[in-house]
């Protein structure tokens, strides 16, 4: 009954999302206060969303992986791993080219490389070589942070937080969207049957952003070298910026570790492949959907109040969790708070981030976004140890440990850096 009741909302998520892909061609915004147009930023949130998409793919086809090539599912969540890893590195060297480069080149070397790994991923001949080209499909794939810095930067302070809200939305989606996608198609035609599709629509994304997306021009106009070194500047000035990424990056690395064990709570406690575990995505378009009112709620709300709700919000989603062993209600609750949670979070912080350093937003979001998703593969490992030893019951105190400490560290040093 379940699986039915799953797979018939397969059928509206490409009907949801190409309601949300038109809204940047129909929708134009007159209001000239808000800096930006709408058909702009949705023009950057679906082009974040289909980008992110790669990051994803892997998570619910990692069982098939593991079979493909005869490998433990220890090891197999290395190809998440690198993923993740790759898309730090993507975010420390590439990133901060946003300040200094012209954003259509940045696009047009970085669509190549990528579109060259996700076919490297269709043609992998063995687990590590799958590995290899996940590190370097997450590395191109970190072009969405370019998008964000840029709705930050087209619209005014009044309306930051809505604009970044608009963006996110299509981050999320793409995320959640992805896992549903790929469950799908790995369970009826094959996990490398995703990455060619992957990198077709690549391909089709990338000519439509060279037509409609607008050039930003840089202002950062020193070399490469001393661009690289501002980074440091920004993460040793500013508390903020710091306490922003460790709250990000903890609440990242317990996202990251329900998201890659999940597949193995779903095959081993219930019964199910990857088409339902990625359905399970589905749920969490409630968070996508409140990502614009969080970030409209940023703009006139007192951050530190969305902070410690969000993280009320991770620590009751993860007790949920951990009553849910066998209970596919407790884990669609739990999914529907953790995605709510890590939304309202992320936004709060690039809002606080962003409100500084106007003409380094790039940079500033990149030391923000490499803690970020070094939160995200250290909870990787920590959740693959903790399904390998402990089942569900250490993947879900983890979680619970990550998101207490996260509370702790805002509660000891987040009311003076707000």
């Amino acid at each position: 009954m379940l699986k039915s009741y799953l797979n018939l909302h397969r059928f509206f998520v490409p009907l949801f999302l190409f309601q949300e892909s038109l809204k940047f061609w129909m929708f134009v915004d007159m209001d000239k206060q808000k800096g930006v147009s709408d058909s702009i930023l949705y023009l950057m949130s679906l082009s974040a969303g289909l980008i992110v998409a790669n990051l994803y793919y892997n998570q619910p086809l990692l069982h098939l992986i593991s079979k493909s090539f005869g490998a433990t599912e220890s090891a197999v969540s290395n190809v998440a791993l690198a993923t993740q890893l790759g898309y730090a590195v993507g975010l420390l060297f590439v990133i901060p080219l946003g300040d200094m480069v012209s954003n259509k080149k940045i696009l047009k070397i970085d669509f190549s490389l990528m579109i060259i790994s996700l076919m490297a991923a269709v043609f992998s001949t063995s687990l590590w070589f799958l590995v290899a080209a996940s590190f370097f499909i997450g590395c191109t794939s970190a072009l969405p942070q370019l998008f964000v810095p840029m709705a930050a930067q087209l619209s005014n302070p009044q309306n930051r937080g809505r604009a970044i809200g608009i963006v996110m939305s299509g981050l999320l989606i793409g995320i959640l969207a992805s896992r549903v996608i790929s469950g799908f198609i790995g369970e009826q035609f094959g996990w490398r049957t995703m990455y060619l599709v992957a990198s077709i629509m690549m391909l089709f994304l990338f000519i439509v952003l060279k037509l409609k997306l607008p050039q930003v021009e840089p202002v950062y106009k020193g070399n490469y070298r001393n661009l690289m070194k501002s980074l440091v500047h920004f993460f040793k000035a500013e508390p903020s910026l710091r306490l922003a990424a460790v709250r990000g990056g903890l609440s990242f690395a317990g996202l990251s570790a329900f998201w890659t064990t999940l597949v193995f709570l779903m095959e081993d406690n219930f019964g199910y492949g990857s088409g339902v575990t990625g359905t399970f995505g589905l749920v969490g378009v409630v968070g996508a959907l409140a990502a614009s009112v969080v970030g409209k709620l940023s703009d006139k709300m007192s951050k530190n109040r969305i902070i410690i709700t969000a993280t009320l919000i991770f620590i009751f989603s993860w007790t949920v969790f951990l009553f849910s062993h066998h209970s596919i209600i407790g884990i669609i609750i739990g999914v529907i708070l953790i995605d709510l949670g890590q939304q309202s979070l992320h936004i709060a912080n690039q809002n606080i981030i962003f409100s500084k350093n106007e003409n380094a937003r790039n940079r500033v979001n990149t030391v923000y976004m490499v803690i970020f998703f070094m939160g995200g593969a250290l909870g990787t490992v920590l959740g693959a140890l903790a399904w390998q030893h402990y089942q569900w019951t250490g993947v879900s105190v983890l979680g619970l440990a990550l998101s207490l400490l996260l509370l702790l560290v805002h509660l000891v040093f987040g009311n003076k850096r707000i």
